[in-house]
């Protein structure tokens, strides 16, 4: 269960911004203006969900990770991570989607000599950001996929905020969208090939499931835990991190903008006991998203 009572707080906070946010919502319609593909609340539903999608957005999702370290202080990790996709032929998208994080970590080092000092300090700056490009068709067909290399640039502000390495891999995400589902996973694995040597060195594995039921007016149920295994780690015991949880969101406008906010809860049921990891993570969203406009019909009979 929650462990105290100030973070039960913070998840009904959470579910307050957006439960305001869509009541601010109640006098626009309830899908947008039929202005190009996808401009629908249902075809933004499974756009949204679809990581490869032609579907222009920018996420502000924040990361908040409670009882990490012998401590039991709370991590907080906001994600700006634009996704812009290009045509690059008839055939093929290029969706770039760069993640920047700004990150405040608490103290929790349990060797530092200065121990009471240091248990109320932390560290807030910017970790590494990392970028990612899939290369999907542009004609979807019932299995939509995507491929292409991720990487992770060491431009953390602060020592304790990111890994002091250049790091690559490849990633890949794949999903089906059956009536109301969205059914899919994606995965990368980093490798470090430069950098500080006296850092440690990278291998380390992102998977992320995520099942989507889409309900009425723009509403839907989420489960989209990130898993990491870090296979450095010393010690089988010290290589996953598995949560386990969900959420629920909808879109809708702010004014003309349309919007998909979240908000969702993870319990780690499987994590590292080096530094004690986090127990829960709770997870807020809100993504602006820029639906594209139809291109002009050069057949088209001239207007009278």
């Amino acid at each position: 269960m929650l462990p105290c009572r100030s973070k039960i707080l913070r998840l009904v906070v959470a579910a307050a911004l957006i439960s305001s946010a869509v009541a601010s919502a109640q006098t626009q319609p309830s899908s947008a203006n039929a202005s190009g593909p996808g401009a629908s609340t249902e075809d933004l539903q499974k756009a949204t969900q679809n990581p490869v999608a032609n579907l222009i957005s920018v996420p502000f999702q924040d990361n908040v990770d409670e009882n990490a370290g012998p401590y039991a202080r709370d991590k907080n990790t906001l994600n700006i991570q634009p996704v812009i996709p290009f045509q690059i032929s008839q055939k093929w998208n290029l969706i770039p989607r760069i993640i920047t994080p700004l990150i405040y970590q608490p103290f929790i080092d349990p060797g530092n000599p200065d121990i009471h000092a240091q248990q109320q300090l932390g560290t807030f700056g910017l970790g590494d950001i990392q970028p990612t490009f899939f290369f999907s068709p542009s004609k979807p067909s019932k299995i939509i996929w995507g491929a292409g290399p991720a990487l992770l640039l060491p431009t953390a502000t602060d020592d304790v905020l990111g890994t002091g390495k250049w790091c690559a891999g490849p990633s890949f995400v794949a999903l089906v969208q059956p009536g109301h589902f969205t059914i899919g996973a994606l995965v990368s694995n980093l490798w470090s090939f430069a950098g500080s040597s006296s850092r440690a060195d990278v291998n380390t594995m992102t998977l992320q499931y995520f099942v989507n039921y889409n309900l009425k007016k723009g509403w839907y149920l989420t489960s989209a835990p990130i898993l990491n295994a870090n296979w450095n780690a010393p010690g089988n015991g010290n290589v996953w991190l598995v949560p386990f949880g969900g959420g629920v969101g909808r879109i809708f406008k702010i004014g003309p903008q349309p919007v998909n906010g979240s908000v969702s809860a993870y319990y780690n049921v499987t994590r590292p006991d080096t530094i004690p990891s986090p127990t829960w993570q709770l997870r807020l969203q809100l993504a602006l998203l820029y639906p594209r406009m139809p291109k002009p019909n050069s057949n088209a009979a001239p207007a009278k």
